[in-house]
């Protein structure tokens, strides 16, 4: 049994821990130290990005600085992390030999399995899920990543003590809902913590000497407390500045749209699904994945599962991996498919192709595509033809009541003057120079009784505003009315928001919504060109 130096630094700022690590792990390669285990805290709370990611697109800078959130890079991979003051910090820093010279992989489930085992000591069951998480029943409860310096390696972890959702998704950019209490939910619903397992929290002692008691009989090692060398502490106030700068922070940057997020919705008899994918767009390749909704499926972790064999999938592969991963789990669904799931991804990621229509991700999010039937029989669309079918039979255009100012004559009655005091008569005015026939929808009836004439008209497709909730709501008689189109999102608070949806469904809804009027013009665009 050999013995390992345990290092205890308690709280730090970002800079600091992130120096710390730098230093140990060159001290360790340069023999200059022993195996060490290390715990640690943040304080002020901070968002830490992997050593390859870059700022801009893992982190909300704006909110960190207003409430005070540090922001670093780590030295080691994986992706951003957000770690308050109650959350506990593990390192293991060692040679490989004294691993049997392993690869990342066999390290990583060995290191990870001897944290589990230390919260097991707790009463709490974990277990290393793959490629480098600690979950318990399919939530995670710590995420780990290492990195190697010649024959030395650093590996560290997190384990979730207590968890602000709230602070978390507001700091880092996680593919997921709006920050509703839906989303919220979310992303509860994929981790757990010390607090959660066990109903109370433990003193950070007593879970310090659970992950020690882990780590020494997984290692077959004595700890024996300590503190930092000569070396190491010489070494650490020559880098401290360095970790601090921009240059550090900063060091990896990306053109603002190598990484992208698309999202769909897609509502069966079973309930809504929805896709939220952040993609790497110049390897094509799912680097994060979020599935919701208020379906029924069993196991229930089987979508948590389903997230894991996505990451890092190339979007070719994606949807091939996740109809064989219903096949080979066969999940328990209640009222939905395979292929329901599998269209909703679809959707997702056909929406990156609507760049060769010249429609940037962010307005591509904001439409809603109506194709029936879906199941891959026949053959969905690819590469944003989908879309560009729909627009270029378009013949006529959809356009909410709600977004006419409440005094408008025209308010609740099909028709519109062009006063030019809304985009209503904006839209209008673009339709009817395209041969298209533009219709105001008065309350949910009349939209029904709309898209029945427009099939019995012979009309092919149409274009349409809508706010999200309404197309939730109503995908199914959209999906009902057998004539495809494409829905535009509006803006300002609509009356789910305010909680007036039954006076809407009246057509009584008294305020004022906004058509995207700029992006409604591009699909016009679209559908012109030949």
């Amino acid at each position: 049994m050999s013995n390992w130096r345990m290092i205890d630094t308690w709280s730090l700022s970002a800079a600091e821990n992130i120096t710390l690590d730098h230093t140990l792990l060159q001290a360790r390669a340069n023999g200059l130290s022993a195996n060490t285990i290390r715990f640690l805290q943040f304080n002020p709370p901070c968002a830490l990005i992997g050593f390859h990611q870059t700022i801009e697109q893992e982190i909300r800078t704006d909110f960190c600085r207003e409430k005070g959130i540090d922001i670093n890079r780590r030295i080691t991979g994986g992706g951003a992390i957000y770690f308050d003051t109650t959350q506990l910090g593990w390192e293991v820093i060692a040679s490989k030999k004294d691993f049997g010279n392993t690869n990342i992989h066999e390290l990583t489930e060995r290191i990870c399995d001897a944290a589990a085992s230390g919260l097991k000591r707790l009463g709490i069951d974990a277990e290393f899920r793959p490629r480098n998480d600690i979950e318990v029943n399919g939530k995670k409860i710590s995420g780990t990543g290492g990195v190697f310096d010649g024959d030395a390696f650093l590996y560290q972890g997190t384990i979730l003590v207590d968890f602000n959702a709230e602070a978390m998704l507001k700091a880092l950019r996680i593919p997921t809902e709006k920050l509703t209490a839906k989303g919220l939910n979310s992303a509860k619903e994929r981790v757990t913590s010390i607090k959660d397992e066990l109903g109370y929290l433990p003193s950070l002692d007593k879970i310090k000497d659970a992950l020690i008691a882990g780590f020494a009989e997984a290692f077959s090692i004595k700890l024996e407390k300590g503190g930092l060398t000569g070396e190491e502490l010489s070494s650490y106030n020559e880098k401290i500045d360095y970790f601090k700068s921009k240059k550090w922070i900063y060091s990896v940057q990306e053109p603002s749209d190598k990484i992208q997020s698309v999202s769909s919705v897609y509502k069966k008899d079973g309930g809504l699904i929805r896709i939220n994918l952040k993609v790497n767009v110049q390897r094509r390749i799912v680097k994060q994945g979020l599935i919701t909704g208020d379906f029924f499926i069993n196991p229930s972790r089987f979508v948590l599962d389903l997230e894991a064999a996505l990451k890092d999938a190339a979007l070719e592969n994606a949807i091939a991996i996740a109809e064989r991963f219903f096949d080979e789990k066969r999940p328990e669904m209640l009222q939905l498919t395979k292929y329901d799931f599998i269209n909703a991804i679809k959707l997702a990621i056909e929406k990156l192709d609507y760049s060769r229509l010249g429609i940037k991700t962010d307005d591509a999010n904001s439409l809603f595509l109506i194709i029936e039937p879906y199941p891959l029989t026949p053959p969905s669309p690819q590469r944003g033809e989908g879309l560009n079918e729909v627009l270029k039979s378009a013949g006529a255009l959809l356009l909410p009541y709600c977004a006419k100012p409440p005094e408008c004559e025209y308010r609740n009655i099909d028709g519109c003057s062009k006063c030019g005091l809304c985009s209503v008569g904006d839209a209008y005015s673009m339709a009817e120079e395209r041969g298209m026939i533009p219709i105001s929808i008065t309350n949910y009836e009349h939209l029904k009784e709309m898209l029945q004439s427009l099939k019995d008209k012979g009309i092919k497709s149409y274009i349409g505003c809508c706010c999200e909730a309404f197309f939730i709501k109503r995908q199914d008689a959209f999906a009902d009315a057998d004539i495809p189109g494409v829905l535009i999102d509006i803006e300002n608070k609509t009356c789910y928001e305010l909680k007036k949806e039954e006076a809407a469904y009246k057509g009584d809804f008294q305020e004022k919504t906004e058509i995207k009027i700029g992006l409604l013009k591009k699909l016009l665009e679209v559908r012109s060109k030949e």
